[in-house]
């Protein structure tokens, strides 16, 4: 498939059956609802600018698996001049639209997703790496945008996540089957998540033996039964409802974050990018979402944290 037009975007998104909730109620038209279509607006834009000859080469690479030409945003970094060009397209995609684009942490995931599974399976003789790799190609090929979902509600911060009082607290598996597995929490302040086709969900810190529950990652489209989304207040949201040209900020671009709940979701195993097994990988891997590009090729022992690394404490 060639990469979507911004246009092709939005229909695609209009396709999808999610379960948004707004102030109490169903929003049961999320694409034309005018509180919610300025973040729809600021993701389409790095659709519509990786159509434009002139911002090809910050907004696309050559996908080296394929050959092809994809968004950035589903690439992994290789090099410095990726490095480079990543932090360029997103000063670009902010003088354009002045708001969150949405589609940074999604990308960060795909590059620790990338590395990380590829150590697990050299460790553990596992197929995680496989498994993330199909799911990126899928990602590539289709043009979607990805969410990542990484922080949970955490309940009492002293405690592990095994110790919580409500187990929920973090999201975790509660069944597994010879077919995936089933899980429950919730991930708070998801930016962009009622915009992207897919999410991938990442531990939120450093787990223990008697995290094992805990311990997991994997992806799951937004249409998925389980699966609800109840859209954060923003400061003067209502007054895009008022019909007036005063006090409205960015009336054309913005942001949207949901507290994201997971109710009995039920994910396959070839969606599963790490398991209970690779706790110990989970350690250093999910701590941060670096600004380095992973090693190349991936080495086969996990590096220490990297000084330049940094989460995004809105995710």
């Amino acid at each position: 498939m060639a990469l979507m037009t911004g246009e092709q975007y939005i229909e695609s998104i209009r396709k999808i059956p999610m379960e948004i909730y707004m102030f109490g109620k169903k929003v049961e038209n999320p694409v034309d609802n005018p509180i919610l279509r300025p973040s729809l607006n600021s993701v389409r834009m790095t659709y519509d600018l990786a159509q434009m000859p002139e911002y090809q080469e910050l907004m696309t690479a050559i996908s080296p698996e394929t050959g092809e030409r994809i968004n950035r945003f589903t690439h992994i970094h290789r090099s410095t001049e990726d490095l480079r060009n990543k932090v360029k397209m997103q000063r670009l995609l902010g003088q354009k639209t002045a708001a969150c684009f949405q589609r940074c942490v999604g990308m960060d995931a795909f590059n620790a997703e990338y590395s990380t599974t590829y150590e697990i399976d050299k460790k553990y003789g596992t197929s995680y790496h496989e498994n993330f790799k199909k799911f990126m190609l899928y990602c590539q090929e289709n043009d979607l945008t990805v969410d990542g979902a990484m922080t949970d509600v955490k309940g009492d911060r002293s405690k592990a996540p095994h110790a919580q009082d409500d187990p929920d607290m973090f999201l975790h598996v509660v069944e597994r089957r010879p077919d995936g597995v089933v899980v429950c929490g919730a991930k708070a302040h998801q930016t962009g998540i009622i915009n992207s086709h897919e999410v991938i969900v990442m531990p939120t810190q450093s787990m223990g033996p008697d995290d094992k529950d805990y311990a997991i990652s994997f992806a799951v489209p937004l249409d998925t039964k389980g699966l609800f989304m109840i859209i954060g207040r923003q400061s003067c949201d209502t007054r895009k409802l008022e019909g007036s040209e005063m006090d409205v900020g960015n009336s054309e671009f913005g942001g949207v974050e949901a507290l994201t709940v997971f109710d009995h979701v039920f994910v396959p195993n070839d969606r599963i990018f790490i398991t209970a097994r690779a706790t110990a990988a989970v350690r250093w891997a999910w701590a941060t979402c670096s600004s380095a590009p992973p090693p190349w090729p991936p080495t086969t022992t996990a590096p220490t944290r990297p000084a330049t690394s940094r989460i995004s404490s809105s995710r």
